[in-house]
């Protein structure tokens, strides 16, 4: 027994107990007081590296404790991730001060996103005490996360609460009246979904549930992929192996992974047959290499079996000894037809077995397009055939719970809600946060960064760290691969560099070239890359210089920003490991290769079984939605499409990129990037309406259900459609009682009458504001506005003059603020936060001096949005308890390209606007929308534009 084991031991016991004395735990395990002092332990975790066992094991102990809901006893009532409840964490752990002060310099409070969660009303049932009770393959899968290198053991928190918001809204499996939950999930692009839901099944079959189908994409190369990781993390060594041997040879070679796989050894282990150790047996009825086939003579092994005959299968006497059935299959016709006709052959009720239908990427194939409007009874009929599919399995299966997983929604939520055949989300639509270490959209755009254009750097700048803007002109493009190339190989080389200092290890290292869809035009593509790979003198030193000038100005000043990592400070000592890099690129002969199918140029594209993938990989479809590019660094993208979610699926470079997120680059074109940003607003817009209407009403019931919710979804850029789905919105809404606005239908820049007229109505408030400069505390530094005071009559005046692109897009929200009763809304604060330079020195139509913000434009429309940071200027005043006083932050806007000297014309401002509603003006009905149906027999849909 040494100190490492002894504190591992004690916060081992802490799982079921909450926080306790760490010393005196560590001490009864030891038996050896002498063995665990705490300045040894300070000694320990100060030396160690993220990743060592004990800081992991207490990072993910101290982020559970600090995420731990406020109804636990130990708690003291304190909320969530807050300084009190670090406070009460740390004395009943009964730390010294020394190690208090450690733990939170190394373990800072764990600032964990909630999922939004949308969601009928529901009876609960999954407990903390079922939780803890029945958690066999709940418990093995998140000690597999922990011993995951370069994983933040904040996630593991993050995804167990994540995961309870799913499995509480299923069905409880053992309730004799069946229930069909139908959910969605809503993830970022390679964010972790498929962790999500793996956690979701682990709880789902510790809670009871024996059917587990996985319907996982369209492709066999994301099938296989999935199926690996389900039987990496969440089936087990056991379950596989089945009781074989160790001396079988021709069983074992006849058993997935265990002679071809080299990450067998981390394959789960469960210590014994889960059916002996408290769990259910998992039995596989498709495999790494198989898809789902018909069973024929073999049926039985889709049946399950009654331990009590006389009880039905859901009864807890035979559920909880009855074995599972896991099938991954891909969302294709055939496949699904076998499996649906097998089903109705075995000779247990269908209608008593609880099953869990994961539906990932359910925003493709899945959703019915075969129908443009409402269905008549016999339309119904005429499903498209995935679709038709899922609806036989739903119907035979009234005990199923269906839940799709994607990170672009769109296509679910336009689904008729009154089809009940259909996949609609009636029930519950969460959509995820982020995990710790994401790169999103904000670490490739400068979303609303108020740094002027030429004071941008690689150091504040994310598109100056990140991004690499390719010639439009197809024929002057040689230059921009050469670089992309290039900086593959400096940052190949870097990470041997980290590697060989024991900063983790690179297994693989890609680069992807995504030009076009179409097969014909890969192979040509591959010969341009390989040509201008051949040439690059990577062999030798005359390409040291080029390779010099791009570290020195692009790789080595990013290393630098607070989120980067160790680097060789000078090109020189980088030079030892380009050949390594170099050497393993080409250690085929094929450094660059195709992927359009399963097989790349004769290799398979196996990152799980292929020792080191360090490729340039020139693909379309299967390198796009939900098949994941480990190492993926570089990414060279010319592909364009007309629809959102087609477009953001194929970000592969959005995703988690831990030990290198530093070395990413994107290279691609800027109408390319611009509209990236585009998409990248419109999911933002629509997780900033969900995250309104989450919280529940007055009455603590939810304020509205999917069912009800009309798919608020927004279109940044005129020509980009959110999705391919052809639909009639139908709604209108009336009141829109939103906490904050923050409209973006402003009149076009060309339209001059407009503007004049929207900044003419803004005139007498600027000049009160011109008089009240002051300034304010804005995070610890100072900050100069201009500010005044109006009351919500005068607003409302103003805001109802004003012009828009669409004139009905502010109308609910005006209907709101002018039926507000003074004990609702009594006044507002306005701030214009001010800027430096010459920026700040305007005057419009005399009134001034005063700052303009710049924004793009695109299309004629200014992408006008407000700074996030400048929001604490009001807020506080508008969420105060009680208060009647809301916040109002007033942007004058102009182009990012305007000329601007001194004095503007009314008709060259956009008057961009947020509101903070004050506290007191909560709809007293609970709803935080209204709305009117233009013809009742239709579903009520709205598109809201912005």
């Amino acid at each position: 027994m040494n100190l490492i084991d002894a504190y591992l031991g004690a916060l081992k016991m802490m799982e079921s107990t909450g926080p306790r004395p760490l010393r005196q735990a560590a001490t009864f395990i030891a038996a050896n007081p002498a063995l665990v002092g705490e300045a040894e332990l300070r000694i320990h975790l100060t030396a160690a590296n993220p990743n060592d066992e004990l800081r992991r094991t207490l990072s993910l102990r101290l982020a559970t404790f600090d995420h731990q809901a406020e109804d636990a006893a130990w708690t003291e009532d304190t909320a969530p991730n807050t300084r009190k409840r670090r406070e009460v964490v740390l004395r009943m752990l009964d730390v010294e001060e020394a190690t208090a002060a450690l733990l939170g310099e190394l373990i800072p409070i764990a600032n964990l996103d909630e999922p939004i969660v949308i969601a009928d009303e529901w009876t609960p049932w999954y407990t903390e005490s079922i939780k803890r009770s029945r958690d066999f393959y709940w418990q093995h899968y998140s000690e597999s996360l922990q011993a995951a290198p370069h994983l933040d053991p904040k996630a593991i928190t993050a995804l167990d609460k994540a995961t309870d918001r799913v499995v509480e809204r299923l069905a409880d499996p053992t309730a004799t009246e069946a229930y069909q939950a139908k959910g969605l999930v809503v993830g970022y692009v390679q964010s972790g979904k498929t962790a999500n839901f793996t956690g979701v099944m682990a709880k789902a079959i510790d809670a009871g549930y024996r059917l587990i189908i996985v319907l996982s994409g369209t492709t066999d190369l994301l099938r296989t992929q999935t199926q690996r990781r389900l039987d990496m993390e969440l089936v087990g060594q056991e379950n596989l192996l089945r009781g074989i041997k160790p001396d079988d040879d021709v069983a074992l070679d006849a058993t997935d992974y265990v002679r071809n796989d080299p990450d067998w050894d981390r394959f789960v282990r469960h210590g014994v047959q889960p059916s002996d150790g408290g769990g259910s047996d998992l039995y596989r009825l498709t495999k790494k290499s198989f898809d789902y086939k018909s069973l024929e003579l073999g049926i039985s092994a889709l049946d399950f079996i009654k331990r009590e005959r006389h009880l039905p299968f859901f009864h807890p006497a035979n559920l909880f000894t009855g074995d599972t059935r896991l099938l991954v299959v891909k969302k294709n016709s055939t496949v699904l037809k076998k499996l649906v006709a097998d089903l109705n052959k075995i000779t247990t009720r269908l209608e008593e077995v609880p099953t869990l239908i994961i539906d990932d990427e359910s925003d493709q194939a899945s959703v019915n397009t075969s129908r443009a409007k409402p269905l008549s009874t016999e339309a119904k009929k005429k499903r498209s055939a995935i679709n038709r599919h899922i609806a036989d399995l739903l119907r035979m299966l009234p005990r199923a719970q269906y839940v799709g997983y994607t990170a672009t929604p769109f296509a679910n939520v336009f689904i008729d809600p009154n089809d009940a055949e259909d996949i609609f989300p009636k029930n519950f639509l969460i959509a995820l946060p982020p995990g710790p270490g994401y790169m999103g959209a904000r670490d490739f755009h400068d979303l609303n960064l108020d740094i002027p254009l030429d004071e941008r750097t690689k150091e504040n700048s994310a598109e100056k760290a990140h991004v690499h803007i390719v010639n439009e002109d197809e024929n002057e493009q040689d230059a921009d691969l050469q670089r992309a190339l290039d900086t593959f190989v400096l940052t190949g080389a870097v990470k041997l560099y980290r590697q060989s200092l024991g900063y983790g290890t690179f297994r693989h290292h890609t680069m992807l070239y995504h030009v076009a869809m179409q097969k014909d035009a890969h192979r040509e593509q591959r010969a341009k890359v390989k040509e201008i790979w051949d040439r690059s003198g990577y062999r030798s030193a005359s390409c040291f210089e080029r390779l010099r000038s791009l570290y020195e100005e692009d790789i080595l000043p990013v290393t630098r920003r607070p989120d980067g990592a160790v680097a060789p400070s000078t090109f020189d000592e980088l030079v030892p490991f380009i050949g390594d890099t170099v050497n393993r690129i080409g250690k085929t002969g094929h450094p660059v290769l195709v992927v359009n199918s399963d097989k790349i140029e004769g290799e398979e594209l196996d990152f799980a079984t292929t020792p080191h993938v360090w490729r340039v990989l020139v693909g379309g479809n299967k390198l796009a939605r939900g098949f994941t590019v480990e190492g993926l660094t570089v990414s060279f993208y010319l592909r364009r499409s007309r629809q959102a979610d087609t477009m953001m699926q194929m970000g592969r470079w959005f995703g988690y990129r831990a030990g290198y997120r530093d070395l990413v680059r994107l290279y691609t074109t800027q109408a390319l990037y611009d509209e990236f940003e585009d998409i990248c607003q419109d999911e933002e817009f629509f997780r900033d309406e969900l995250r309104q209407y989450a919280p529940f009403g007055v009455d603590g019931r939810p304020q509205i259900t999917p069912s009800q919710i009309p798919p608020l979804v927004a279109q940044h850029h005129p020509k980009i459609k959110p999705t391919a789905a052809n639909k009639m919105y139908n709604a209108r809404v009336e009141q829109r009682r939103t906490p904050m606005k923050e409209p973006g239908n402003y009149p076009l820049i060309s339209e001059k009458t407009s503007l004049k007229r929207n900044t003419n109505a803004f005139s007498p408030l600027l000049s009160s504001a011109v008089a009240h400069p002051e300034v304010c505390d804005l995070d610890g530094r100072p900050v100069n506005v201009l500010s005044t005071q109006i009351t919500n009559e005068d607003l409302v005046s103003i805001l109802g003059q004003l012009h828009w692109a669409k004139e009905d897009s502010f109308r609910p929200d005006l209907n709101y603020l002018r039926q507000a009763t003074p004990d609702m809304i009594a006044d507002w604060h306005v701030v214009l936060p001010q800027l430096k330079g010459q920026d700040a020195q305007v005057s419009i139509e005399g009134v001034g001096p005063l700052s303009v913000h710049r924004r793009r434009v695109i299309n004629g429309k200014l992408q006008a949005k407000s700074q996030p940071a400048d929001r604490s200027l009001v807020q506080p005043i508008a969420n105060h308890p009680g208060s009647t006083r809301g916040g109002m932050l007033l942007y004058p806007m102009v182009p990012k390209d305007a000329a601007v000297q001194g004095e503007l014309s009314a008709g060259d401002v956009v008057m961009a606007f947020t509101l903070f509603l004050p506290q007191a003006s909560g709809a007293t009905d609970g709803k935080l929308i209204t709305w009117t149906t233009k013809d009742s027999s239709l579903p009520g849909y709205a598109l809201v534009s912005v």
